[in-house]
This record gives structure tokens, C-alpha cells and sequence, in this order.
């Protein structure tokens, strides 16, 4: 079937069609003839969304830089399109050659978020694939997914095939040339998954079965193949410099969310937040040099013409050489009239002069994420940032000519109580008064935008066994923080309860949960990060319908002895470390920043560590 001529029709009745077009500068054409496989890389989002995604063009340039692999892209159709596509019988397609999903040899998602989960389904089976691999002959691809969500896969055991824990940009494609290598001989899927199981970072589902306890807690993994590894440790590249990164990037037709150059100055992090997932799962510190990052920074704004350069990383001021960097890079992005963006800054003095002049004449908002609004909580969860840091920057900021402060916070942290919510309603009342001393009446436009997100527990942290507050607790939270917060120059945003309780479902989940999943996508769940998309009463009903318990994830506090349904997976991070941590947040004990010494998280076991005293 002509699927192009098809879908030509279709791109007339929807919405923004440059989501489904295809034939960006920079994707990739090659000859399916020419090439022993064939990789749809699939982003449970729309396109615009899944387009700002650096890793996806990490990955998709890894594959491609492999002569026999042809990699394409897939986003979620909006709900226009998928209505025409049901509709009008037409499979979800590759965006580079129109091809269906079911025909190509691998398909892979990437899991940046839990309430995307029924959007993989959607796809799947929009695609004509069985969304569950126990009914998926081996006529259909092979099904892999990876990302941050990975860490703890059992949720979506039941409809994927295989998992990649930790950096893929070398197993991704190690992977995908056993997989062809394994087919071209003739080797059955079962044989297959026996030597791919050996590769770090591999986790096949169905080489395991899981038993549990009359309470619902695991009793036990069992393995099925002996040699099937226990538990499966996370793949780790131990030096980024020479990796392949894309200073060639495919450039959506239509803005993308974040709609910029990016380059990645590092990876991991030092600081040991204790509700942080990113900051645990990405150790250790893997840095760029100084010249390489200039070197692909440059080749990329040269291959694409944006006028905007970011820098990625968990906290861009904690590099090594930050200094060198900022003054290297304001001058050449000045020449060349481009905007440089310092995300996650450390807001210091040398951090203002970088800000100072890169904003010198349109002072955007400034970002401060303080987590907690008392010392005393900022202390368990091990933020580092005292008051004395937070007024003392915003004075500086204030004093500079910055007119809007964004402060973002986290409620239903553990251990916290209504004075700390009192806390964040002082912190940014005193903002204000800061602003009046300063700039007396002539800083009446001046704003206050407090952002308060919902602790949600996640796995491989030293919060993986604390409950989280129930829905009905949080609204109660943010209703007491309405009242705090009514004060001039103040705005108040915070985030939806329902989702916060089905992400930390999935986020603690087991591989009962696959049912729940199912359920939800059969009662039509699908972009759930999405407000115009969220049915809630799919969800509520799917949990009527499953029996699923979800106090069970979500209030229940796990005890240290508990097998949990993660330690499938090592992430490299010991489990007594994340132990040890959370008995120091009860204390309210602080651990350092692992730049100044090795706090003992386990990472060196596997793989050299480059801070200071953990040689």
C-alpha cells in the first residue's frame, strides 16, 4: 500500500500535519535494500515534545553512523490523528520512509516518564503490534525500551521484550547488531535473548519469574535460564569525551518545545539530593573537556543556524572548568548574535557575572529551586542551600536589575509539617520586602512565581521506602499554601494530585501492575501528561477493574529489609548506601557534595570515579 499517498490525504483534516511529514534537514535517507536492519526510535509524546529530546538524537546518530542500520523516528499521533488513522485503517508509521512499525526489525522506546507508559501501548498497537510480548510471535519486531524509567522496568514487563539500563550510545548498538547477526544465522528469539543477556545493561523479562509474599511484598526473582544475570547491572561509559554526539541534529519543521542547540558539558552529579533519581542513577561524573565542547557547540549552531546555545547537565555551574567555559563561550555566541542558556546554575558570584552578561539587556526571570522551605527540611533531603544563599543572591539579582524570581519547591517531602510549608510562604513574602528595601517604589512590577511539585517516591533513592501523602493530603497542602501565598507581587502554581499518585504507582511498581497499565489504555488512556488528553476516570476504573490496591504503592512505607521490585536492576548505587543516607535524613544530617570526598555510594566498584578520595 502507498502509505505516503495515504497519509497525504489525512495531513489536509489535522492539526499542525509537520508532526507527520517527515523529511527534515538532517534525518537521515538511506536505501532499505543496502541495509542488514532496520530501528524505529519511538517517542511516547508528539513530535514536538519527543523533537527537544537530546537523546533520542544521541541515539539516532549512533545507529546511523552505522552503515548496515538505518534508524528512523515514530512520535504519538494527537488525538486528531489517531482518530482519522483508527478511522481510516492506517498503521502508525516511520516518519524517514513512511515504512509501519511492524514491519521494521526493532522497535524502541525511550520511558522519560511514567504517566507516558499508556502512550507506548497506543503506539504499539496503532501500530498492529500485540501490546503484550506473550502474544507476539516472532514474525513481529523486537520490542526494547530504556531511559531513566527503565531503572525500574516491572511495570512494563509484560509488554516489552527487552529493557537497556545506563547509556546506550554503545550498547544501543551493540544490541542491534547481535540482533541481526543472531537473525541472519538463523538463531531462534529464545537463543537470542541467551546472548544478549550477557551484555551489561540487558534486562529480558522473560527470563524471570517473580513470586511474592501473602502481603503483596516480592518474596523472590527466579531466574528460568541459568545464566541469566542477577541482578542485571546498569551499562556505564566511563569517559564521554569521544562519544558520538550529534553536532548534526535532524531540525523539526514545526517549534519544538525547546527549540535550541544543546550541547552536554557532563553527566551525573555530585550533590546527593535525596528525592533525586537523576542525581543517583547518572553517577558518576563524566566530563567533557573545555575544547571539545566549544568544538561541537560550534559545529552545531554552524549545521543548524539557531540562535540559541544551552548547556546540558544535571547542574552546569558544578563543572569542573565552569569558569573557562562561560568566558570562552559569551564572547564567540556574542559574535555570532546567538543567546547562550545556563540552565541549572549554582547562583554564586561568578554565576551572576556570567548571567549579568549574557542578560545585559533583557533580564529574564531568574530560577532558584530551594526544594524545601525551612533549613531544618532542606537538611534531610540534603538540598546544601541555606537561607543566607537564598537572600543573598536574590539581592544581587535584585540589585542587577532582575525583576521576576522563580522559586520552585516540593511538598510531601518526608518528616515535613505545616511549618514548613510557612517556611515558603516567609521565603518569598522576605523576596519581596528585599525588593522593596532595594528598589523602593520603583520596583513595583517586580514578581514572585512560587512552584510547588508533588514529592513523588522513586526507585534507587534514599526516599525509595518512604510513603508518599495521599491526594486528598496534598490538596489540603496547596489549599493552606493559597492562603499563605496571598500577597502582592505573588503567584501560586502547583501541580495535579492524581497524576502525582498514578506516577509513584508506577514509579514503586511490580509487574502486577502490567494488568493496571493494560486496563487503563483499554479504557482509553493515552498522553496522560497531557491536561486535554488526562482521563482520570480511565485510570479510576481500570484500578476497579484490577483490584489493585493503590495505597499499596503509594502510602505504604517500605521496610530496609523489603526485596524491591527494582533490585532486578543494579544501578551501580549500593543499596546500603541509599540506607545509610536515608537514616541521615531522619537525624536531618547532611552528607558533602562527593567532590570534596567520597561519601561511599558504590559506583567505584564498577567503574573508576574521578572526584576526590574515591580512587
Amino acid at each position: 500500500m502507498n502509505y505516503t499517498l495515504k497519509l497525504n490525504q489525512l495531513l489536509k483534516r489535522v492539526e499542525k500535519p509537520g508532526r507527520y511529514i517527515g523529511g527534515e534537514i538532517n534525518s537521515v535517507k538511506k536505501d532499505p535494500e543496502k541495509v542488514r536492519g532496520r530501528f524505529a526510535f519511538c517517542f511516547p509524546d508528539l513530535y514536538e515534545i519527543g523533537m527537544s529530546y537530546l537523546g533520542m538524537q544521541i541515539l539516532y546518530k549512533a545507529l546511523n553512523d552505522r552503515p548496515d542500520i538505518w534508524c528512523e523516528r515514530s512520535f504519538a499521533p494527537s488525538g486528531d490523528m489517531e482518530h482519522l488513522m483508527r478511522e481510516e485503517g492506517m498503521p502508525l508509521l516511520t516518519l524517514e520512509s513512511k515504512t509501519p512499525l511492524s514491519e521494521m526489525d526493532i522497535v524502541g522506546f525511550t520511558l522519560q516518564y511514567e504517566m507516558s507508559f499508556t502512550t507506548v501501548l497506543n503506539m504499539l498497537d496503532l501500530a498492529g503490534i500485540p501490546i503484550r510480548r506473550d502474544e507476539r510471535s516472532e514474525s513481529f519486531p523486537l520490542i526494547i525500551a530504556g531511559g531513566p524509567c527503565a531503572f525500574n522496568p516491572e511495570p512494563m514487563a509484560d509488554f516489552i521484550d527487552i529493557f537497556l539500563i545506563g547509556d546506550g550510545e554503545l550498547l544501543l548498538p551493540e544490541l542491534t547488531e547481535l540482533f541481526i547477526e543472531s537473525r541472519d544465522h538463523g538463531l531462534s528469539r529464545e537463543e537470542f535473548y541467551h546472548k544478549a543477556c550477557r551484555l551489561d545493561g540487558v534486562y529480558i523479562p522473560s527470563l524471570y519469574e517473580v513470586n511474592y509474599h501473602e502481603d503483596g511484598t516480592v518474596k523472590e526473582f527466579c531466574k528460568l535460564y541459568d545464566d541469566a544475570p542477577f541482578p542485571v547491572r546498569r551499562s556505564i561509559i566511563e569517559n564521554i569525551e569521544n562519544l558520538p554526539f550529534p553536532t548534526e541534529p535532524v531540525i523539526p519543521f514545526i517549534e519544538a518545545v525547546h527549540d535550541r542547540s544543546v550541547v552536554e558539558t557532563f553527566r551525573g552529579c555530585t550533590r546527593g539530593c535525596r528525592f533525586c533519581q537523576a542525581g543517583m542513577i547518572y553517577r558518576p561524573v563524566r566530563e567533557r573537556s573545555v575544547e571539545t565542547i566549544l568544538d561541537l557547540a560550534e559545529k552545531q549552531l554552524a549545521h543548524t543556524g539557531n540562535d540559541e546555545l544551552s548547556l546540558l547537565s544535571l547542574s552546569t555551574s558544578d563543572y569542573s572548568r565552569f569558569e573557562d567555559l562561560a568566558n570562552a563561550l559569551i564572547p564567540a555566541c556574542r559574535k555570532e548574535n546567538v543567546s547562550l542558556s545556563l540552565p541549572s546554575l549554582r547562583i554564586d558570584q561568578f554565576a551572576f557575572n556570567v548571567l549579568n552578561q549574557i542578560q545585559q539587556y533583557r533580564k529574564s526571570g531568574l530560577t532558584y529551586a530551594p526544594e524545601a522551605g525551612t533549613q531544618r527540611l532542606r537538611d534531610v533531603i540534603n538540598k546544601g542551600v541555606t537561607d543566607e544563599d537564598i537572600y543573598k543572591s536574590v539581592e544581587q539579582a535584585l540589585e542587577l536589575g532582575w525583576n521576576h524570581i522563580k522559586l520552585y519547591f516540593m511538598i510531601g517531602l518526608p518528616t515535613e509539617t505545616d511549618e514548613d510549608l510557612d517556611g515558603i510562604a516567609e521565603i518569598a513574602k522576605k523576596i519581596i520586602d528585599l525588593n522593596y528595601k532595594i528598589n523602593g517604589s520603583r520596583g513595583g512590577r517586580f514578581r514572585v512565581t512560587v512552584s510547588v511539585s508533588n514529592f513523588v517516591p522513586k526507585a534507587d533513592t534514599p526516599f525509595q521506602w518512604e510513603s508518599q501523602n495521599t491526594a486528598e493530603e496534598f490538596s489540603r497542602k496547596h489549599n493552606y499554601l493559597s492562603e499563605k501565598l496571598r500577597i502582592k507581587g505573588v503567584t501560586f502554581h502547583y501541580h495535579d494530585n492524581t497524576t502525582s499518585s498514578y506516577e509513584a504507582v508506577f514509579a514503586r511498581g511490580d509487574r502486577r501492575c502490567g494488568k493496571l497499565l493494560q486496563a487503563a489504555f483499554e479504557n482509553g488512556a493515552r498522553l496522560d501528561g497531557w491536561t486535554e488528553y488526562f482521563r482520570p476516570e480511565a485510570w479510576e476504573k481500570a484500578f476497579e477493574e484490577t483490584g489493585t490496591d493503590r495505597g499499596f504503592y503509594t502510602e505504604r512505607k517500605r521496610s530496609f529489609d523489603e526485596i524491591l521490585p527494582w533490585d532486578i536492576v543494579d544501578s551501580g548505587v549500593s543499596k546500603n548506601y541509599l540506607k545509610k543516607e536515608a537514616q541521615r535524613a531522619y537525624s536531618a544530617e547532611k552528607s558533602m557534595d562527593c567532590r570534596h570526598g567520597c561519601t561511599g555510594c558504590g559506583i567505584s566498584r564498577y567503574v573508576k570515579c574521578e572526584q576526590e578520595g574515591c580512587l
